[in-house]
């Protein structure tokens, strides 16, 4: 089995939301020894933003046999997507959404006729198989729930992300506040864990 690990948070090892997609990678690979995880590090390897040679390929504007050129580093990341039996993801929120480098890599895998195909009545419908994505969420400030003071442009942002390309297992896991003091941190640290305690079944990467 194949796990596609995704992390994004330019503070490397001090990232909550890396320790949180590390905590997750670990119980998976804890239930399914054989496991092979395949890490995309969005912040340490950032990808370059899609181009005109890439907006042209995608349009049929270019010499017939130029056009896989222009389109390799997509192929890429959609066979990572494709290849996986489960992806974990690891993202702060940057001003109320995802940072740059994470909107930066659905560009290159939100692509028409591989990971969705419009519908007659304009809609659009996933390509990929579905299978469960693991969403580890860092925030300085409160965005879900009765707490919530801030806007949260994330959590739909990669639900449409993920559903659009067939992906709909999603399982977000989320740490908020985290600016606040240890105690606090502390206790958030603790209701996460609890949360991949109950909704973390092994049934669900084998389904």
């Amino acid at each position: 089995m194949k796990l596609l690990h995704i992390t994004c948070s330019p503070r490397a090892q001090g990232s909550q939301s890396a320790r949180l997609a590390q905590a997750i990678v670990e119980r998976l690979c804890a239930v399914h020894p054989a496991m092979q995880v395949q890490l995309r590090d969005l912040a340490a390897e950032p990808l370059p933003h899609v181009d005109g040679a890439y907006a042209d390929a995608l349009a049929g504007k270019v010499p017939e046999g130029t056009a896989a050129g222009a389109l390799v580093r997509s192929d890429t990341l959609i066979a990572e997507l494709a290849q996986a039996d489960a992806i974990v993801l690891g993202t702060p929120m940057h001003n109320f959404t995802v940072p740059s480098v994470l909107k930066t890599w659905s560009d290159h895998v939100l692509r028409i006729h591989r990971t969705f195909a419009p519908t007659p009545e304009g809609h659009k419908r996933g390509l990929l198989r579905n299978r469960p994505v693991y969403i580890a969420v860092a925030a300085g400030g409160m965005f879900l729930g009765e707490r919530a003071r801030q806007p949260d442009f994330l959590t739909p942002y990669l639900r449409a992300v993920f559903n659009t390309m067939g992906l709909r297992l999603l399982h977000f896991v989320t740490l908020q506040g985290m600016v606040r003091d240890e105690q606090a941190v502390a206790a958030e640290w603790r209701q996460a864990l609890a949360t991949l305690d109950l909704h973390l079944p092994p049934a669900a990467l084998a389904a």
